[in-house]
Parts: structure tokens; C-alpha cells; sequence
């Protein structure tokens, strides 16, 4: 399955609409994204399932791309 996750690059501050960047990664569950990221220093916002139509469309954005961890 593949989610996309809203975050803020730097935990320790106040999140800011504007600041708030996303990356597609490919796990069996929620969990699996959270542990997948606990290495990194984010704030994850939101992780959300993209399937059928909705992975259709961010598939066919240029800013799809899937990261490798």
C-alpha cells in the first residue's frame, strides 16, 4: 500500500501550514510509516492511505515520488 505523509521537518517547532511538506512511502500499515520514519526528525501532521482514484491522481503529479527507506 502506498501513503502519503504530511510533516514539518523539525518536531521542536510549531507547526506552520506553510512549512508543511509531504512524501509518498510504500508499507503494509500506519505503523509500519511511523516506524519507518522515527529515525528522522519530523512532525508527521497526517498520514494518509492513497488507493484506487486518489492514487491515480497523485501518481500523475511530476511531485510523485516514491522514497526508498
Amino acid at each position: 500500500m502506498i501513503y502519503k505523509v504530511y510533516y514539518q521537518e523539525n518536531a521542536n517547532e510549531i507547526p506552520v501550514r506553510e512549512n508543511t511538506k509531504s512524501l509518498y512511502l510504500e508499507a503494509a500499515s500506519e505503523r509500519e510509516v511511523r516506524q519507518k520514519l522515527k529515525d528522522r526528525n519530523y512532525n508527521i501532521e497526517f498520514i494518509q492511505l492513497l488507493e484506487g482514484n486518489y492514487l491515480d491522481y497523485e501518481q500523475a503529479s511530476p511531485n510523485f515520488v516514491l522514497e526508498e527507506i
